[in-house]
């Protein structure tokens, strides 16, 4: 938790308000979501399996999400890049956020694992 906790207060505002916002409504979405650290991000597993993580992009310094099994959710906020399983949700801290549209593309990316058609 030291990691997790260092990381979101060594970011520079806005983003780490933006940051912790979007980690509460990721939490939010179901009570089988945990948070850990992989890859020195914030990762957000169901059941163990990782579905999403937060980042921020190198040019811009903007927080985004990443969706683990992007390819499987075709929302037009998502950005696929050169990536070809994961999709990234872009998100400008000095705006308010778009929940309604977080919170579908998370528990669109949420009910790949509780359908089964991503295993866990």
């Amino acid at each position: 938790m030291q990691e997790l906790n260092q990381f979101y207060l060594s970011q520079e505002e806005p983003n780490k308000s933006c940051l912790l916002a979007l980690k509460h409504i990721i939490l939010q979405q179901d009570t089988e979501i945990r948070e850990t650290v992989k890859y020195g991000m914030p990762c957000f597993c169901y059941k163990n399996k990782a579905f999403c993580y937060l980042w921020t992009d190198k040019k811009t310094k903007h927080p985004y999400l990443l969706m683990v099994e992007g390819k499987y959710l075709d929302y037009p906020e998502l950005e696929t890049g050169t990536r070809s399983r994961m999709k990234i949700f872009p998100v400008n801290p000095n705006e308010d956020l778009p929940l309604e549209t977080i919170r579908t593309i998370l528990n669109a990316a949420i009910n790949l694992y509780r359908d089964g058609k991503i295993g866990l």
